[in-house]
């Protein structure tokens, strides 16, 4: 039987238009080989015109339609940093800690310039964290990642709804399914409930109430004040996003695809939806800026679960972070890094029965630092496939390849398995 290690770069695409990509710039000879040796397409993560989130882009990589499953990014976020929510009557964000100017509520940097560390955000989280609201609100929050977290916002007497705006401005919702936007107004501004009902209209409330209060609570805190200091942006407000009440019900990804799955991330957004939909799920540490030993780590990670899993999904960080920053010099060496010590590491170690497939689970492109809805690079290589014509992992070339374009990213698994395992 032919294992599948399923490989994913965070944001390594960029726009098919742009005059020349990160992935064509790239030193990537590893990434190349698997391209020239096996088959190769393009694929709209979740579907043309969604520029998605990587928790909807998983999704749908596993192969679920997240129109049909996603409950909202905060719910899984929650299940990810080990969070247990009331159903009905909290609600999960996303949320990030940022800066603006509290006169004026205009967002001066969404992640606090990215110098954010986790022990000055738990610092921060703790003074949130029980924060009373109005109509019995009350505000549950832990730090994750940076300048990450997961807000909980509960009402003792009421229910409350996921159908809210996001106050984070960079993100629209689509129902449920949170959208980035290429444009926005950078400020906050009074959130509306997306539906009519009194749940939605009182969450509304208590978000905007919420966010009031952050800043009244944040702008003056220790923390910030050292980081005023220190000339480092302070983190005084805390955006969120992404609303949800309840975890996604779905068919056990062992059920749905008839193999054993196993998922290895660092982040709570993919630790989340790795236990959601039934995979055994591997947490590795954060990265440390030594991608010898960050990459290393996680392809003996991957091996040594190949020998268990039938379907090992891998995500790995480094090409977001700076596309969002516009740094098109840093995406094309987070890319190179992967390349020299995960893939061609990989590709000396793999034996005949496992089978790699490469993609992303979203654009990132430099020249417009959000993430946006053009499809991504696919490479599938096994000795028993037959390679196409393709000779580089770059979108242009993948667009010749014999996958041709996928419409939706949750056709892709399908499609594959089938190629792998034909009847």
């Amino acid at each position: 039987m032919v294992k599948l290690l399923y490989v994913v770069l965070d944001g390594m695409a960029d726009r098919l238009v742009d005059e020349v990509t990160t992935l064509e710039l790239a030193h990537k000879p590893g990434l190349d080989y698997i391209a020239e040796k096996g088959v190769c397409g393009l694929m709209y993560p979740v579907g043309k015109g969604i520029a998605p989130e990587s928790d909807a882009a998983v999704i749908s990589l596993l192969g679920y339609d997240p129109f049909k499953c996603y409950t909202g990014r905060g719910p899984l976020e929650a299940l990810g940093a080990g969070i247990i929510f009331r159903v009905g009557y909290e609600v999960a964000f996303r949320a990030n800690f940022a800066t603006v100017d509290p006169k004026t509520m205009r967002i001066i940097d969404r992640r606090v310039g990215r110098t954010l560390r986790s022990e000055e955000a738990r610092e921060l989280a703790k003074e949130i964290d029980g924060l009373r609201l109005s109509h019995g609100g009350y505000v549950r929050i832990k730090a994750t990642v940076g300048h990450r977290a997961v807000v909980v916002l509960g009402s003792e007497f009421s229910k409350l709804s996921p159908l809210v705006e996001n106050t984070d401005p960079a993100y629209g919702r689509k129902g449920l399914v949170s959208v980035a936007k290429e444009r926005y107004e950078p400020f906050i501004k009074e959130v509306k409930p997306l539906v009519s009902d009194p749940e939605a209209k009182l969450t509304a409330e208590l978000v905007n109430e919420f966010t009031r209060k952050v800043v009244e609570v944040l702008d003056r805190h220790p923390v910030n004040e050292d980081r005023r200091k220190r000339r480092d942006l302070p983190a005084n407000i805390i955006l969120l996003r992404d609303a949800g009440s309840e975890l996604p019900k779905v068919e056990p990804l062992k059920k749905k695809h008839g193999l054993e799955f196993a998922l290895i991330a660092e982040m709570p957004i993919e630790l989340g939806i790795g236990r959601a939909f039934g995979a055994y799920v591997a947490e590795v540490s954060h990265t440390t800026g030594d991608p010898e030993r960050d990459y290393g780590t996680r392809l003996d990670l991957a091996l040594s679960m190949l020998r268990k899993y039938d379907v090992v999904y891998v995500h790995l960080k480094g090409p977001d972070e700076p596309g969002h920053d516009g740094d098109a010099e840093l995406k094309k060496k987070k890319i190179e890094d992967i390349d020299e010590y995960f893939i061609r590491p990989l590709l000396r170690k793999l034996g005949s029965e496992v089978a790699v497939l490469v993609t992303a689970d979203h654009a990132t492109p430099p020249t417009v630092r959000a993430h946006t809805d053009d499809p991504v690079p696919v490479a599938l290589m096994h000795e028993n496939v037959k390679p196409d014509e393709v000779r580089k992992l770059t979108e242009k070339e993948c667009a010749k390849g014999y996958l041709g374009t996928i419409e939706y990213g949750w056709e892709l698994l399908p499609k594959v398995l089938k190629i792998l395992q034909p009847d």
